[in-house]
C-alpha cells in the first residue's frame, strides 16, 4: 500500500508546453509557502492532501497503472542483468545462444503467422523464453567451470600423485619431510577428485545444451509442418542440477535475481528447473 501512496504523492499531470508536472508536490509546496502568512492554511492543506492521497492510492485503476510501471522497471533491470551475463560469455557461447534465440524467434513467428489464439501465443512465447533462460544458465555454468580450472589435466595430476607416492614410501615416517609430502599427496588426490567432478559436470552440461538444441529444432520442424499451432511443452529432464548456486560463480546473484523474476510471473510453469 505504501508504494501506491508514494506514487500518488509524486503523481504527474501533462501540461501543454511543460510536459509531465508533479502537480501534487507543487500543491504541497504552495500550501506550505502560503501557510507562512496564514498558518490555518497548513491545516486545510493537510486535510486536502490526506483526502487526495487516500482517494488516489486506493483507486483500483491507479493501482494497476502503478503495478504496470513497476513491472516495466523490473523487466528493464532484468534485461540489463541478462545482457551482462551474455556479454561475459566467450564468443563461441554467445554465437550458440544467438543461434538458439534465432530459432526460437522463428518458431514464434510461424505460430503468429498461423493466427493462433492469443492465449496459445502467450503460452508458447513464455515457454520459449524460459527455454532460452535455461540454455543461458547452462552456458554461464559451463563458462564458470572452465574459467576456474587450474589448468592441470587428469593425466598430469595422476602422474604427480604416482611420483609423490613413491617419494612418500621412501621417506622415514617420523620426519617432517614425510608429513609434508603426505599432506601434499592428500591435496593432489583432492584436486584429482575435484577435477573429475568438474569434468562430470561439464559433460552433463554439454549433454543438456545439445538436448535443448535438438528440442528447439524439433519444435521448429513441428511448427513448420503442422497446420494448427501446438502448445509447446517444457517437460525436459536435465542431467545438470541448475539449482546448485556454486555452478555460477560470481554470476550467482544475477542468476538468483533473474530466477526470482521469472518465477514471479503469473502461471509460471516450473519445468526445466
Amino acid at each position: 500500500m505504501l508504494r501506491y501512496v508514494k506514487a500518488a504523492f509524486f503523481s504527474r499531470v501533462p501540461l501543454p508546453g511543460l510536459g509531465q508536472v508533479p502537480a501534487n508536490l507543487l500543491g504541497v509546496v504552495g500550501f506550505g509557502l502560503l501557510g507562512l502568512s496564514e498558518p490555518s492554511l497548513w491545516l486545510l492543506g493537510t486535510g486536502l492532501e490526506t483526502l487526495f492521497l487516500f482517494s488516489l492510492s486506493t483507486n483500483s485503476r491507479f493501482q494497476k497503472v502503478v503495478d504496470a510501471e513497476n513491472l516495466r522497471l523490473d523487466e528493464g533491470d532484468a534485461e540489463q542483468k541478462r545482457r551482462k551475463l551474455i556479454n561475459a560469455l566467450p564468443h563461441d557461447a554467445q554465437q550458440r545462444l544467438a543461434m538458439l534465440t534465432s530459432k526460437c524467434y522463428r518458431i514464434g513467428e510461424i505460430y503468429r503467422n498461423q493466427q493462433a489464439e492469443v492465449f496459445a501465443l502467450d503460452a508458447n512465447s513464455d515457454a520459449l523464453e524460459r527455454l532460452k533462460w535455461v540454455y543461458l544458465k547452462l552456458l554461464v555454468a559451463r563458462n564458470n567451470l572452465l574459467s576456474n580450472s587450474a589448468g592441470d589435466s587428469e593425466a598430469g595430476l595422476r602422474s604427480k600423485i604416482a611420483t609423490l607416492e613413491k617419494e612418500v614410501e621412501g621417506t622415514p615416517r617420523e620426519t617432517p619431510l614425510y608429513q609434508s609430502r603426505s599432506a601434499t599427496l592428500a591435496i593432489l588426490k583432492e584436486r584429482l577428485a575435484s577435477f573429475q567432478r568438474r569434468q562430470e559436470a561439464l559433460q552433463e552440461i554439454a549433454s543438456d545444451l545439445t538436448r535443448i538444441e535438438a528440442q528447439v529444432d524439433l519444435m521448429l520442424d513441428n511448427a513448420s509442418i503442422q497446420g494448427k499451432p501446438q502448445t509447446i511443452s517444457l517437460d525436459i529432464e536435465l542431467a545438470t542440477n541448475l539449482a546448485g548456486s556454486l555452478l555460477y560463480g560470481d554470476s550467482e546473484p544475477a542468476i538468483a535475481d533473474l530466477d526470482h523474476a521469472l518465477k514471479a510471473k503469473p502461471d509460471a510453469p516450473q519445468h526445466l528447473e
